[in-house]
């Protein structure tokens, strides 16, 4: 890193110095101006003449009055090109006060707009080279009169030119902010997502298994000492619950395991193709379970999984809370473009509401929310509960990536 680049940040932090030096700089090159003859036999000559006092006060005063350009341009402005009219009017030659009005007119055109720029810019030009020709040292057509034409003009357009490739770069950084945000929000984004899917595969296949387990362990306690035969047969259906819930989660847990790892499970996750397995499980926990399906068409993987883990939800709330005697029925219908399942049941106990408070309908609801469906749960007149989903059979590409196979 070079001094420059050391000092740059400091620099920018004290603007002020940075000025004063600028202004001492510019006194200078106006001293050394003004001993230069811009009429030699040779052309323009140095040291063939020397400034009065007058022309050195007016220097002086034009450099001292560029220190707070950045914080009044125009009256920076106003003051240089007052004290180079001046000179122009009484020097003979005149001294190069105008150098301190060039370097007023670009910080005006770098830190104004381009309307201004160009009102003030043009009223500069003409109010200085005016006073050159009509009051400065005859012939009218000089050359530095001519200079002051140039000088003046280029100072605008460079002052212009500045402030236009700073305003081209602020807006480049602010998209490049703007975008690096939005990359930030949307990456939040699809990690609350798959944290609240992966939440949503938990809770069906716990509270699933779970409760498939409870039941068939009570059954197991209930009957050890009388029928040892049928608690054996329902330890064995413990086993298998289990088994199949350890299975799940297993797949679902390895949703969290990096790309490439060899021990991700690659199973597919569950569908409408594994249904008939899932009411045999309802069944053998006591709960009798009838299935109308009229459609076996293949649906994509997020909406067979949705259409899946809503039955399962459904029923295993219907298991816990329905009361003891409770019939489900499960139908699964293809109506135009989108699928409906349904799942009643004619339930009388006092948590045949749904999940008493619990996760399983807000999920459900999320699940087909997300694909761009419906989902509505309530009571049956007359008794019961009952859960439609309506699941569109093309999903969104959004709830497709948020509800495919694991």
């Amino acid at each position: 890193m070079t001094l420059i680049d050391r000092a740059r940040p400091w620099l920018r932090a004290h603007p002020l110095v940075l000025d004063a030096a600028l202004a001492i700089g510019v006194l200078i090159s106006m001293v050394i101006g003004s001993f230069a003859d811009p009429h030699g036999p040779a052309g323009p000559t140095l040291g063939t003449r020397t400034p009065g006092a007058r022309s050195l006060v007016l220097m002086a005063l034009a450099a001292l009055a560029l220190v707070p350009r950045r914080r009044r341009p125009m009256a920076v402005l106003a003051c240089t090109s007052a004290l180079t009219m001046v000179e122009l009017a009484l020097g003979a030659p005149p001294a190069p006060v105008a150098m301190s009005a060039v370097v007023a007119l670009y910080t005006v055109a770098a830190h104004t707009d381009r309307p201004t720029t160009y009102r003030v810019g043009v009223l500069t030009i003409a109010v200085l080279t005016g006073t050159a020709m009509l009051l400065g040292t005859p012939p009218w057509y000089a050359q530095e009169h001519l200079g002051i034409f140039a000088w003046t003009g280029m100072a605008a357009a460079a002052g212009d030119a500045v402030r236009s490739r700073r305003a081209f770069v602020d807006a480049i950084r602010e998209r490049a902010e703007r975008a690096e945000h939005g990359r930030e929000e949307e990456a939040r984004r699809r990690v609350a997502e798959e944290r609240l899917r992966i939440a949503r595969d938990l809770h069906d296949v716990v509270a699933h298994h779970i409760a498939l387990v409870n039941v068939q362990a009570g059954v197991a306690a209930h009957v050890m000492d009388k029928r040892p035969d049928q608690a054996k047969e329902a330890l064995a259906h413990v086993r298998e619950a289990s088994r199949s819930a350890l299975d799940e989660l297993r797949s679902t847990v390895g949703l969290l395991r990096q790309s490439g790892d060899p021990a991700a499970p690659t199973e597919p996750a569950p569908g409408l193709a594994v249904l008939d397995d899932l009411l045999a499980g309802f069944r053998r926990a006591g709960l009798a379970v009838e299935l109308a399906r009229t459609d076996h068409a293949p649906l994509p993987a997020a909406v067979d999984l949705a259409a899946y883990r809503v039955i399962q939800e459904a029923l295993t709330n219907v298991r816990k809370h329905a009361g003891p005697g409770a019939k489900a029925e499960v139908s699964i219908v293809r109506v135009g473009t989108d699928t409906e399942i349904t799942v009643i049941d004619d339930g009388t106990g006092a948590g045949a509401a749904g999940d008493g408070g619990g996760h399983g309908l807000l999920g459900m609801r999320e699940r087909v929310t997300a694909l761009g469906g419906r989902c509505t749960a309530g009571p049956r007149y007359g008794g019961g509960f009952r859960v439609q989903a309506i699941l569109p059979v093309t999903a969104p590409a959004g709830g497709a990536t948020g509800e495919g196979t694991p």
